[in-house]
């Protein structure tokens, strides 16, 4: 309770001292608008490799602005990278290490940590940073980072357009079945499209402003949509043979890209953004605007049964921290700004977006709560990439996607897998075996001896929770096996 008490008088204090006047200088100011995607992955784009997705207008952003071949989500699931947004910070300090809630009844051999339901408002958040900057903040769509109380209003957004027009997270409204839920989630990328054209057409014209855009799509349910899906059912009738599986520890991951409903998904997605992009040019915003388009985590292709995507050449996908889990696309356009057809082969992270966004508008950074976040805004203009040498995962939690708790750490070409369930430690150099075929712990120890130091140390520093052993798991393992008769 102090601790909220001095946040909330901290945040007065800087209520006072930072909001400037509404003058020239303000307007000027560039206008955000961040495009957030919900499980897409690596591969689903063209402009990234898909030979069965068609996505023409994610395809122009590359064209127009810089396009990252190794971004990486702080999180392998949702809500840990949307708090690294958020807050600049990676996922352990936050506590918000799963989705939440979590997925429920898990433990097995380990008794998993319970993470945090909801995004601390003591958080000094992006959309705080924003608002108190002098911006006009807007969030539309999918929030995940907690209920009634740690909705966007409270955490800096003036406001919020959620799943049922009105401020419901994840609902459907009030007394809404099943069937109203999936019809909502069917129509909500057109909903959330909709409320965004919206807020661009009634904004105030004195503020720069902050346009938060989180779609569900391409989150299961997979759902076929009317009027895309049928030229991808026809694409796929094209392909020769069953779609291929690869089994993952104790997965299946799928191996082509050939589901028409998820394509489907895929497609609106892309037609949102061209909608939100063309309403920006017709109100002749496009020029002062800066467009950021990313995913909070890599594509499902992996659970019991293979999942409706595939993030290949990448292994594995969403709950994993192969590469397929958490790297992702990330374009970024500025007309004037940031260099057309450009690319950036530089390691970064999604706790990065908080820092290089204020830099990108003028505004002073906020060292003390963007902790773990560095500005690629010099990047972007065309300066040299940040000095980012190490980049860490922790994600202790049991998941659908057949996931078993552990952390990974990446250091240059190094990368190296921490399996807590399964007790082994597994090292790859993504240079040489980009598509982490090649376990080489073995022949390297010492490198793995420095990359395990490494993480634990990190661990270390940033309050990360280890899982214990279950001793209901080891009661049962020790008892004796008898012989069916």
């Amino acid at each position: 309770m102090r601790r909220l008490l001095t946040s909330v008088v901290g945040s007065l204090a800087l209520l006072v001292l930072f909001v400037p006047p509404l003058n020239a200088a303000t307007a000027q100011r560039p206008n955000i608008v961040f495009f957030l995607a919900d499980d897409l992955g690596w591969a689903d784009l063209a402009c990234y490799g898909s030979s069965f997705h068609v996505t023409p207008n994610l395809d122009q952003l590359t064209r127009e602005g810089m396009r990252f071949s190794t971004f990486y989500t702080a999180g392998s699931v949702c809500s840990p990278t949307r708090s690294s947004i958020m807050t600049g910070k990676y996922p352990p300090r936050t506590g918000v290490t799963d989705w939440i809630p979590g997925m429920k009844g898990a433990n097995r051999k380990l008794v998993q940590p319970h993470p945090v339901s909801q995004l601390a408002l003591e958080e000094f958040s992006l959309g705080e940073a924003f608002k108190t900057a002098g911006y006009q903040t807007f969030y539309t769509g999918k929030w995940h980072l907690g209920g009634r109380g740690f909705m966007p209003t409270d955490q800096g957004f003036d406001e919020y357009v959620g799943d049922d027009g009105g401020e419901e997270e994840e609902g459907g409204g009030k007394g809404a079945g099943q069937a109203g839920k999936l019809k909502l989630r069917l129509e909500s990328t057109a909903r959330f499209t909709k409320a965004s054209l919206d807020f661009l057409g009634r904004r105030d014209q004195a503020k720069p402003f902050l346009l938060y855009l989180a779609y569900h799509d391409v989150h299961t349910p997979i759902q076929p949509m009317p009027g895309l899906v049928e030229y991808y059912q026809e694409k796929a009738r094209g392909l020769s043979g069953n779609t291929p599986v690869q089994i993952e520890h104790d997965g299946q991951t799928r191996m082509r890209q050939d589901d028409p409903a998820y394509a489907s998904m895929v497609a609106a997605v892309d037609q949102s953004v061209a909608q939100v992009r063309r309403r920006l040019a017709e109100l002749g915003l496009a020029e002062n605007t800066i467009v950021i388009f990313t995913s909070d985590n890599g594509g499902l292709a992996t659970k019991n049964g293979p999942g409706p995507t595939c993030n290949s050449p990448l292994r594995a996908g969403k709950g994993w921290l192969y590469e397929g889990g958490i790297r992702v696309p990330l374009m970024a356009v500025w007309p004037g700004q940031i260099k057309p057809g450009t690319r950036s082969d530089a390691p970064l992270i999604s706790c990065d977006f908080y820092p290089t966004l204020l830099d990108l508008a003028g505004l002073p950074l906020r060292p003390e709560q963007h902790l773990d976040g560095v500005s690629f805004a010099p990047l972007l203009r065309g300066g040299a990439s940040p000095v980012r040498p190490t980049l860490y995962w922790h994600y202790p939690h049991y998941h659908g996607s057949t996931w078993t708790p552990g952390a990974a750490v990446r250091d240059g070409d190094w990368k190296l897998i921490e399996f807590y369930d399964y007790g082994v430690v597994e090292l790859y150099n993504l240079k040489q075996d980009p598509v982490e075929a090649r376990n080489v712990a073995a022949v390297n120890p010492d490198k793995k001896r420095e990359l395990l130091d490494k993480l634990h140390a990190w661990q270390k520093s940033v309050g990360a929770i280890i899982p214990d052993p279950n001793p209901q798991a080891a009661e049962k393992a020790s008892r004796p096996k008898t012989k069916r008769k």
